[in-house]
């Protein structure tokens, strides 16, 4: 037995196992996890990250190599069984048939399980060796780099680097999926996500259940409205509901008003008037700049079409703050699979969350902010309790209602055959 070309074969195939867990810990290494340790000075880290950065490069240098490195154990093991089996034809055969057994275990698989087990480890041990062979092979990385630039003009191959929405809340689902953020958080980062999503008419407290008091209200009843509300700021109007002319702040009324009786109108704020289509990021915005909480929503004719306050905003973030004077109450409340208890002021776009359902621009154009707003048009009026409305892959039916509004509804999401049936 040929003991040096023995050596020589193991040794080899230890090199073709470290360039393939070298290529797997590269191409899977978590960029965010290396800029934190980058950001600890580890040196290593910083390294690593730079040789990702030109990948094109790292790959030609490890593929090379390997195929090197494969097809020189290919030579001395045939040379190695040709001295041990006298027969060429079968030396030939078992050699090709130990080498290819060696290098996909040895060689491929197991190193590469190892690799994407520990990918940002595995990148850090090797970096220092990496990088020298990148240096080695640079005249080789040139040929390679010109030849990639080459195909790409061919093909008119163009790189999109760009991350979309999906693509974020598919990262963060897959955070929740592996333990490393909680659904809390997740749905937090969600929010956050699809935050520049929504506009103000999607989270308006609508004018019908606006609480506001006139300018000639006498102090009594405004007390009363603050009290009965729960309300920490109400809009003041001089002659209709339409006609807002600022806001008023709870404690102002009572130290300034109450206690020492000066008029309504030295404690009124001038409202922001914004309309339904200004996003709901660009509104927090002017709020915090202008220290305001509440601005008024006005519709195509200049009339009140609601209000909405810096927490309608925060909500959509953090989900729904409730103090000690609040009502608590359940917007969805699901009942079984597929099948939810909602309140009839829930927003379309939290009800079209609950399901796969698919718009046109066209019909996200037209779609009334609410869910009962929905059911109104098309029903074309207002349904009784009891009454079922489909509309897309939404069943609706009347929980409770009234002669001016619905309540709450019962909504169940259509399977594809029921909902063309």
């Amino acid at each position: 037995m040929n003991v040096p070309l023995l050596s020589a074969m193991v040794v080899l195939v230890l090199f073709s196992g470290f360039f393939s867990a070298s290529e797997t810990a590269f191409s899977t290494a978590n960029r965010t996890k290396l800029k934190t340790l980058a950001g600890d000075r580890n040196a290593r880290a910083r390294k690593v990250l730079k040789l990702i950065d030109s990948y094109p490069r790292l790959l030609s240098t490890i593929l090379v190599l390997n195929n090197l490195v494969n097809i020189t154990l290919s030579a001395i093991a045939t040379l190695f069984f040709i001295e041990l089996i006298e027969n060429t034809s079968v030396a030939t055969v078992v050699s090709t048939a130990v080498t290819t057994v060696a290098v996909l275990i040895f060689g491929e698989v197991s190193p590469k399980t190892l690799a994407k087990e520990m990918p940002e480890r595995f990148a850090m041990f090797s970096c220092g060796i990496m990088n020298a062979l990148c240096f080695l092979l640079t005249p080789v990385n040139f040929v390679f780099e010109r030849w990639n630039r080459l195909l790409l003009k061919i093909f008119r191959i163009k790189k999109d680097e760009t991350v979309t929405e999906e693509d974020l809340i598919t990262i963060v689902t897959e955070a929740e999926n592996v333990g490393g953020i909680d659904e809390d958080e997740g749905q937090i980062i969600r929010s956050a996500i699809e935050f520049n999503d929504l506009s103000v008419e999607d989270i308006l407290t609508p004018r019908v259940d606006v609480v506001a008091v006139s300018i000639n209200d006498t102090p009594d009843k405004i007390r009363r409205a603050f009290r009965s509300s729960g309300f920490s700021r109400l809009p003041v109007y001089k002659g209709t509901v339409d006609n807002v002319i600022g806001v008023i702040n709870q404690k102002d009324f009572y130290e300034n008003v109450l206690l020492e009786h000066k008029k309504l109108a030295t404690i009124i704020t001038s409202p922001k008037m914004v309309t339904p289509y200004m996003k709901i990021s660009d509104l927090m915005k002017l709020l915090q700049s202008s220290k305001s909480h509440m601005a008024i929503v006005l519709d195509e004719y200049s009339g009140m079409l609601g209000v909405i306050t810096l927490e309608d905003i925060l909500e959509e973030l953090v989900g729904d703050i409730w103090d000690e004077h609040d009502k608590v109450s359940e917007e969805i409340t699901e009942l079984s699979e597929n099948c939810y208890k909602i309140d009839g002021t829930l927003s379309s776009v939290k009800l079209l969350s609950l399901s796969d359902t698919v718009l046109t621009e066209e019909e996200e154009e037209e779609l009334p902010a609410t869910a009962a707003g929905i059911v109104m048009r098309e029903k074309e009026s207002i349904p009784e309790i009891g009454e079922k409305i489909v509309y897309k892959n939404l069943l609706f039916e009347i929980l409770d209602a009234d002669s001016a509004h619905i309540e709450t509804l019962k909504v169940t999401v259509l399977p594809e055959n029921e909902e063309q049936e």
